[in-house]
């Protein structure tokens, strides 16, 4: 039986990989389409060669990785280079991501994937879906804490993805992260015995 994929998603400062962290401590085997991302894009990554030949060298670090401060300016306002940026990367992560899921053994998987219900390609691939969802200030004051981004330019990076409300409309399941570490960890408990039931064991 092929194993079952649990994708996990959320907007910005939600707590996505606090989350995956929860599932993999209970022993769910977990691809990060972030991580994914990074190696492809790193030093002598697979996407680099199409990614400067599509951008230029002003996007190519000295150490040959992707300058991601200057291909997110480059793409934050630009559709269109927004557009062929995604070309260019999604096929390779959705590629390397099944790789990866391929080698998996366990009950079920977590696929993280933070643009999980904008992309169709890698929403086929899911049994299921989990948000991570949280309170905008709670976000905001998340990746500021994180990345020493203004405040304002948190919330333009909220604001350019799937309104919250869409994203929880969306979901087969929720987990509110808000408060503390033992909560979020208890939803998560939860849910691992919910799929070890219905995803692991669907007849029973």
């Amino acid at each position: 039986m092929a194993l079952k994929i649990v994708g996990l998603t959320g907007g910005i400062g939600s707590g996505k990989s606090t989350v995956a962290r929860l599932f993999a401590d209970l022993g769910v085997p977990v691809v990060d389409t972030d991580d994914v991302a990074h190696a492809l894009t790193g030093p002598g990554g697979a996407a680099m060669p199409a990614l400067v030949a599509a951008f230029g060298d002003a996007v190519r670090r000295a150490d040959g990785a992707l300058d991601r401060a200057a291909m997110r300016d480059r793409v934050f306002a630009d559709p269109a280079a927004r557009a062929r940026l995604e070309g260019i990367l999604h096929p390779l992560i959705l590629a390397e991501s099944r790789r990866r899921l391929a080698e998996l053994s366990g009950p079920y998987a977590v696929l993280v994937v933070p643009l999980l219900f904008e992309t169709p390609a890698f929403l086929a691939e899911v049994a299921t879906t989990l948000l991570v969802d949280a309170d905008e200030d709670k976000q905001i004051e998340r990746v500021v804490a994180r990345s020493g981004l203004a405040p304002d330019a948190v919330r333009a990076i909220m604001a350019a993805q799937l309104p919250r409300e869409e994203r929880r409309r969306r979901a087969d399941a929720v987990i509110v992260n808000n408060d503390d570490l033992a909560g979020l960890a208890l939803q998560v408990a939860a849910k691992h015995r919910y799929y070890l039931a219905k995803l692991a064991n669907p007849s029973e």
